[in-house]
């Protein structure tokens, strides 16, 4: 089946206390986009890349394009107010069937094995997320006060997310929900059930400083 990637690079610099936006941070030497591009067409160079982008950066990328010589084919679509008005508008360019992920601009180090992961297993049922166990304890918070839970029946979500063409298309025709923070929400809500693979921890989200710091470690460490 054709296989389609919608990248999602929407963020500011904001809390990164930075004056450029997060995704076109360095990440040693390259831009985090950059980086995140990179490993889908590392793991199918057939893979038909769709970059969604606010459109007052949409220049400032191409000028980082030529900077880096950066030559990896892609499409541009215009982001929009919130992330789920992006996805919507990057799957106008999804123009047959197949199988679409969907990734934050700023995960750069998502392996080769979840890719294939989530593509595999959409391609059998229909749809995968990622996921991570969680390591940490955890507690519940109400007005009343808190108390502890079983980590073991809750995990941390990832992308890529991947789904069949139809029925991402379908999920996408909903009116938005401020309730819709990922895909896998967005198609939840059309009655499909969700399927579960395996994510990497590193495929951490680079928002903050620290995360920053992180992600240039962890290449040091994934290369060795």
């Amino acid at each position: 089946m054709k296989q389609f990637v919608i990248i999602v690079a929407g963020g500011s610099g904001e809390r990164m206390q930075s004056d450029i936006p997060k995704q076109f941070l360095e990440v040693k030497g390259f831009p985090v986009l950059m980086r995140s591009i990179r490993a889908f067409y590392r793991y199918n160079p057939e893979i038909k890349l769709i970059v969604a982008l606010p459109e007052k950066q949409t220049a400032y990328w191409q000028q980082l394009c030529q900077k880096y010589a950066f030559s990896i084919k892609h499409v541009i679509v215009a982001g929009g107010k919130t992330r789920y008005h992006s996805v919507k508008n990057a799957l106008k360019k999804v123009d047959s069937e197949g199988i679409v992920a969907i990734h934050d601009g700023v995960r750069p180090l998502v392996s080769q094995q979840t890719i294939q992961r989530v593509f595999e297993t959409a391609t059998v049922k229909n749809n995968a997320v990622p996921y991570i166990n969680l390591t940490d304890s955890v507690r519940y918070v109400t007005r009343e006060g808190n108390k502890p839970v079983d980590r073991t029946k809750y995990k941390l979500i990832q992308t890529p997310q991947a789904f069949d063409s139809k029925i991402i298309h379908k999920a996408y025709d909903q009116d938005y929900e401020p309730s819709f923070t990922d895909d896998a929400g967005v198609v939840e809500k059309t009655g499909q059930k969700i399927n579960l693979v395996a994510g990497n921890p590193e495929n951490i989200k680079v928002t903050t400083p620290a995360d920053l710091i992180i992600a240039n470690t962890l290449v040091d460490y994934l290369s060795e």
